[in-house]
């Protein structure tokens, strides 16, 4: 099933209306743990000026009973409320309703449900169950064909089944089994509740239950292993049902990382599962199918099925029908064996699940040589191959390794996956036509050469692209179609690195959630899409791994030997993350669930560095990765003590916690003192001498007054004296279209941003790049490859440029003090560009910006959802001359003209739809 990732197109209605209604962000969800839920909303109207006076929400059984009812709440602001009716009862679906009356008395309504989860560990029954370990391969001195030596520590799938009956007494009417298994009816509800240490993937009566991939999802196993919920009451029929799985490696057990001193097997040895089936019959009855010894296991057909080196499906070992009733072959099937009954540890997912997304048909495909084939599906992603393989004979096999590049020769480049392997492997059994699809694994790939068909049909093979499945909710285009391509490999590269957690790379023998890739990333990630519960499912992950002495680590989920405490930067993304979240969503629980974590980080910080210059307990010390300029370490560290100092003081005032306010801003601003007596001269000179040392000091606000025009002129010259070139790494790259902006120099981040030459952006693009690569030279023509140990060309962190895109060319933003979109900030930057367009579903509804220039007219169009209002900057070289909807300014419905700047008319506007003409400011006297 293809997953549910589409461009949010907002509401389209006259009157006030709410619609999008999210559970804890997630649309109708399964599970719910949360005893307080958010319940959120969005507005829509087509009329200028429509505000929200009142809302009232209700929440009731699905047997009407209510068991909240907020009243009218008067509250303009309002898209969300948290639960606070009678307790929740564990899996039990609520349906609930929003009412929103507009200022005109009008009203207009929408209504969901959600489904509570077990809401505490000890309601689970279920045993931990596995495959008896002693039944495995022996691996005799390796032939060459059948077990090959790199097979050696790599472990087979397993397959677990139970069987149980349901009567006829206990069923009523369900016209889905009636069609589909000729029963005659199933229980009024059939839930499975169901997680792994490894990962699984459940069927019933030979059907897969949800759509989810890579389930359950990557955690620190140690500290919080995620469970699902699947609606399964259509699978069930009158008579013997069978329930059963297949069992993998995964983060679990499987290789994680690049240490070769712990390359796999991090959390277990072998993967285990956990699952309930709970039928509610007709009768009133429960009936609960758990996870026990009563289950029978049996390697499966997949060999192995591995991460990072790939997945062999032996058909010759397959067992038709294993999954469905009516199954006699029993030969090989041994007893569940049981592990444990512990349940602390596991809590509902909050993010939504990997799902595969959509198919990539072959561009092209072609022969290299006997029966070898090179496949291009003309874009970098992350995912699998379906193959349909037709007339091979029992044992044939067919090889698929992937890559990101072609070397010089044309040929399959793989030597940037280091030790991943990335190789899927069928082997075929007695079917005239077999589909391979691999389902325990994923690889980031481009290329996928074939071996061992003889013909290779395009339609024969697709790429299926797998990710998170977070709801699309930007846009962006413009006159450039360089710059297009840009924001499609910035998509592209979070699309291939949002799979379970926040990823650097998803084709390497790496893949880890790092701390500082993600909060440069974030401001990009989340105007692209609603990735809120996603992040808040990783922050669980960030907080767990931090340690007792208040240190944050460098990855998260946290992997032994992998530079364990947080560098400057990187455990920073601690406080970062959290703030950013904050601001994007205006949910002030992302603090109150972080708050602690972030003190305890400024705490070990501080501790460790009294004289407030962050030298010690640095970690490994990344400084401004990848940069072709080195920023000094010192300065690096000491901005971003004094950036994580200063918003967890933000934080602590925004939750009304006024005394660790007061204590960590004024602990701030003597960092910021500190960094200005140590690494700023009188000159306004930043140690170093760098982009990167300036854009922390200006975006961060550590410079005396009196020395930011200097220092931004000084900015703005090693810009220009580049190139105009950008030389900053990870940690600077983000900020220097943004800080050029606000410096007054827009036109240095326009002639950075269209740069053809390394290093830039559009380099890549000229070289056939169509995700952002990890390093600005991974490859150059003459030169070759980049040092294979690390140029990985599907990183995001260099695509952090995406927010500018938005809020820079298009000028979609929200000011300074606003969160959660309450006031929005129009400020187009239209360069040397004809037009640009941006759209954006935030969490108050659909914001969009437009703008062309022709004729020496630049037109410019805004759309402000109800609740909400907007500064709008009209760029124009006649600012008593700009009209709105045909009609002088001044006298425009919704428009007050607040001030004007360097050609620039300001106004405020309320909610609705604007049309500016104006002036092309081009043609304003210099």
């Amino acid at each position: 099933m293809q997953g549910s990732e589409r461009l949010m197109t907002g509401h389209h209605t006259t009157g006030l209306a709410p619609y999008a209604l999210r559970c804890e962000r997630l649309a109708e969800p399964l599970g719910v743990d949360e005893r307080a839920p958010l319940l959120s909303w969005r507005l829509a109207s087509g009329r200028r000026g429509d505000a929200p006076a009142l809302y009232r929400v209700r929440v009731r059984t699905e047997a009407g009973e209510q068991v909240w009812d907020t009243g009218e709440v008067a509250d303009p602001a309002a898209v969300s409320v948290r639960y606070s009716g009678a307790p929740l009862t564990p899996r039990t679906r609520y349906r609930w309703e929003v009412v929103v009356t507009a200022e005109d008395g009008t009203t207009g309504q929408a209504g969901s449900w959600f489904e509570t989860g077990q809401l505490s560990p000890a309601a689970w029954q279920a045993c931990w169950i596995t495959h008896d370990t002693s039944d495995l391969d022996v691996v005799d001195a390796p032939e060459e064909g059948e077990v090959a030596l790199t097979d050696h520590g790599l472990q087979p799938a397993v397959r677990l089944r139970r069987t149980f009956e349901v009567t006829a007494s206990e069923v009523t009417a369900s016209p889905e089994v009636t069609a589909s298994r000729k029963a005659p009816g199933s229980p009024v509800r059939a839930r499975l509740y169901v997680t792994a240490r490894g990962l699984y993937e459940m069927r019933l009566n030979g059907h897969r239950v949800g759509d989810a991939e890579l389930a359950p999802g990557w955690t620190d196993y140690r500290d919080r292993i995620d469970y699902q919920v699947h609606d399964v009451t259509a699978l069930i029929g009158e008579g013997e049902n069978v329930l059963a799985a297949t069992l993998a490696d995964g983060w679990w057990s499987g290789f994680v990382g690049f240490d070769p001193r712990r390359s796999g097997a991090h959390y277990g040895a072998f993967p285990e599962l956990l699952a309930e089936l709970h039928l509610d019959h007709a009768n009133g009855d429960r009936k609960v199918i758990a996870t026990d010894g009563s289950w029978r296991t049996r390697r499966s057909p997949i060999r192995y099925a591995d991460l990072l080196m790939g997945e062999c499906h032996d058909l010759r070992r397959d067992t038709p029908g294993w999954d469905r009733p009516g199954f006699g072959d029993a030969d090989g099937w041994l007893p569940a064996m049981v592990t444990g009954a512990d349940h602390d540890l596991i809590t509902a997912a909050v993010a939504p699940p990997v799902r595969a997304m959509r198919d990539l048909p072959a561009r092209t495909v072609t022969r290299i040589g006997g029966d070898r084939h090179l496949v291009d599906f003309g874009q970098n992603f992350a995912g699998r191959v379906r193959l349909v393989a037709r007339g091979l004979t029992p044992g044939a096999r067919v090889t698929i390794r992937h890559g990101e590049a072609l070397d010089d020769d044309g040929a399959l480049y793989t030597d940037n996956l280091r030790t991943a392997d990335a190789t899927d492997v069928l082997i075929a059994g007695g079917d005239a036509e077999t589909v391979f699809e691999p389902r325990f694994t994923y690889h980031g790939f481009r290329y996928a050469e074939v071996t061992g068909l003889p013909a290779l049909d395009a339609a024969d093979i697709t790429g299926v692209v797998l990710h998170n499945d977070t709801p699309w909710a930007g846009d962006f285009a413009c006159s450039d179609p360089d710059v297009e391509r840009l924001y499609q490999a910035i998509c592209w590269g979070q699309r291939s690195n949002f799979v379970s957690v926040p990823t650097d790379c998803p084709q390497r023998d790496e893949r880890l959630g790092w701390l500082a890739d993600a909060q440069v990333f974030l401001p990009t990630a989340c105007l692209n899409a609603d990735v809120a519960a996603f992040f808040e499912g990783w922050l669980r992950e960030v907080r767990g791994a931090q340690s007792s002495d208040g240190c944050f680590t460098n990855v998260a989920p946290r992997l032994a030997g992998v530079a364990d405490e947080g560098a400057p930067g990187w455990g920073d993304a601690g406080v970062l993350v959290p703030w950013h979240l904050y601001q994007a969503y205006g949910d002030e629980r992302i603090l109150e669930r972080n708050l602690d974590a972030m003190t305890a980080w400024v705490d070990h910080v501080h501790r460790h560095n009294p004289d407030l210059v962050w030298r010690h307990r640095v970690g490994p010390h990344f400084a401004d990765w990848l940069a072709p300029a080195p920023t000094p370490r010192d300065v690096v560290a000491t901005a971003y003590f004094a950036r994580s100092t200063d918003l967890t003081a933000r934080a602590a005032e925004i939750l009304g916690r006024t005394e660790t306010a007061q204590r960590y801003g004024a602990l701030g601003r003597h960092i910021v003192k500190t960094f200005a007596e140590h690494f700023v001269t009188p000159e306004g000179v930043v140690a170093g001498d760098t982009q990167t040392g300036y854009l922390l000091a200006l975006a961060f606000g550590l410079l005396p007054e009196h020395l930011v025009p200097r220092a931004a002129e000084r900015l703005a010259g090693l810009v220009e004296a580049a190139g105009p070139g950008v030389t900053t790494g990870f940690l600077g790259v983000g900020l220097v279209a943004p800080v050029l902006d606000a410096c007054g120099r827009p036109d240095l981040a326009h002639a950075l941003l269209r740069r053809t030459d390394p290093p830039s952006w559009l380099y890549p693009l000229r070289h056939g790049a169509t995700t952002i690569w990890e390093r600005w030279d991974g490859y150059i023509p003459g030169r070759g490859f980049q040092a294979a140990a690390m140029n990985s060309f599907n990183h995001y962190a260099l695509g952090s440029i995406g927010e500018w895109l938005y809020q820079g060319v298009a000028g979609l933003a929200q000011t300074p003090g606003s969160a959660g979109y309450r006031e929005l900030l129009v400020r187009p930057r239209p360069g040397d560009l004809t037009w640009a367009r941006a759209s954006y579903e935030s969490v108050r509804g659909m914001i969009r910006t437009s703008w062309t220039r022709a004729d020496g007219v630049l037109r410019l169009e805004v759309s402000v959802p109800p609740g909400a209002t907007a500064i709008v900057h009209v760029p124009t070289g006649d600012p008593g001359g700009v009209r709105e909807s045909g009609v002088a300014v001044a006298d425009a419905t919704g428009v007050q003209v607040i001030g004007t700047e360097a050609r620039t008319l300001l106004c405020r506007v309320t909610s609705g739809n604007y049309r500016f003409t104006a002036a092309d400011p081009r043609l304003a006297a210099p």
